[in-house]
């Protein structure tokens, strides 16, 4: 190809055909204006077997270069003789130095004194911190960042891994994060309640981001068995899930509707306020369980059963609940520290909360995305060909499903 006035040389390795690793960059640079000539290409023999590709990048501008190798590095390539990371130091608390390196979700590390460090919690648009001393690399958010702590800027000594495409036939592969409302849900369901058993037998978690649709549609009573089953670990809401759930518990209604009926109840519309109150007069949630007074619902299966719960607030909830966190770093701090070890997320009808989740989860998560509205399945499914399932669908009938394949045991 012809050469321009510029060059970089590049390395890709790793199972750079199977993340798709190599045909991005390929792309990306011509995509660009550039140009390149591989060097070498070596691809393995075997699926363990990694491959290798070194490429000489040319461009007509040290700009554009500059620009097609950051962007080549943002999708797993290194330079042919990288450099350590550099550092700055925070001068302000909350501020992070200019130029920082600004994460993705996908594995990091970064070399620091000729030694490949992983980034330990990665998570999206974040910073890294580096203790040299103690050999660690880990992600901040800007509340994190604390004078005179070591961050990294620029791209230089920071290198990521694609996600491999699973060999395996198995449902996430096969779905891929295309959004229809015309895929064979019982098949998708499924696979889905297969890669669940999965995780929870090499000890992985699972969460669960819920909005209040769930108890509105009858849901609850799936949700809680699948609670129940041990299949949920870790809980994700707002106000309204549990106020609606309370006031399911202990009128029958949600927001003064019926919810076998679906018939508007005379005064109905009060049944949510009395559900709060009476949860504010016995302290909590808890409390309320354990005064015999919420015999019933999502909140009381997740309390009973050890699930970990953060009540996440906003600014139109009523109350809101003692147990609902309103002050949103502190529930932002909060959901980091219980996604540690979670390994599948359903996210179920409620469309903030699970971007939200989505930002802060590693790309390795698997996510599965439920919503009747198609919009809002294409924004949460769009985490990576093939670790997102995104389902156009009522979350009553994909619960009641996945609930009834879960205490069946049938692997569809």
């Amino acid at each position: 190809m012809s050469e321009g006035r510029h060059t970089a040389r590049l390395v890709l390795q790793g199972h750079i055909i199977d993340s798709m690793m190599l045909p991005q960059v390929m792309d990306l640079i011509m995509d660009l204006g550039g140009n390149f000539t591989v060097e070498e290409l070596r691809v393995g023999q075997h699926k363990t077997d990694p491959s290798i590709c070194r490429m000489e990048v040319y461009a007509e501008t040290a700009e554009l270069l500059d620009r097609i190798v950051q962007r080549a590095r943002a999708l797993g390539a290194t330079a042919e003789h990288e450099q350590p990371v550099r550092v700055d130091k925070v001068a302000h608390e909350g501020v992070f130095p200019e130029g920082f390196y600004s994460t993705s979700n996908l594995p990091t590390e970064v070399l620091v004194d000729s030694r490949w460090i992983p980034v330990e919690n990665i998570e999206m648009d974040a910073a890294i911190a580096v203790d040299r001393k103690a050999g660690r690399a880990w992600c901040i958010v800007f509340q994190d960042a604390k004078p005179g702590m070591e961050v990294v800027i620029g791209h230089q000594g920071v290198r990521v891994t694609p996600l491999e495409r699973s060999r395996q036939t198995e449902i996430f592969s096969f779905m891929g994060s295309e959004v229809s409302a015309e895929k064979p849900k019982k098949v998708l369901i499924a696979g889905i309640a297969h890669e669940m058993r999965h995780v929870r037998e090499a000890g992985g978690r699972i969460l669960v981001v819920a909005g209040p649709a769930v108890v509105h549609t009858g849901a609850g009573v799936y949700l809680s068995r699948l609670i129940e089953l041990g299949f949920v670990q870790v809980l994700f809401a707002g106000n309204a899930l549990a106020v609606h759930d309370v006031e399911s518990a202990l009128f029958g209604t949600a927001l003064g509707v019926n919810i076998e009926s679906g018939l508007a109840i005379e005064h109905g519309h009060e049944h949510h306020m009395r559900a709060i109150n009476r949860v504010r007069s016995a302290g909590g949630l808890r409390q309320m369980v354990e005064r015999g007074e919420l015999r019933s619902g999502v909140m009381k299966s997740a309390i009973e059963h050890d699930v970990e719960i953060v009540l996440a607030g906003s600014v139109r909830d009523d109350g809101p609940l003692p147990d609902v966190i309103t002050e949103m770093v502190e529930a932002q701090r909060q959901m980091r520290i219980a996604l540690r070890g979670v390994r599948i997320a359903l996210m179920l009808s409620t469309m903030l909360h699970s971007i939200a989740t989505g930002n802060m989860l590693p790309a390795g998560v698997r996510t599965v995305c439920v919503d009747i509205n198609p919009a809002v399945v294409t924004k949460l499914a769009d985490r990576g060909s093939w670790q997102s399932i995104g389902l156009v669908t009522d979350v009553e009938s994909f619960l009641r499903e996945l609930a009834l394949v879960m205490e069946t045991g049938r692997h569809g």
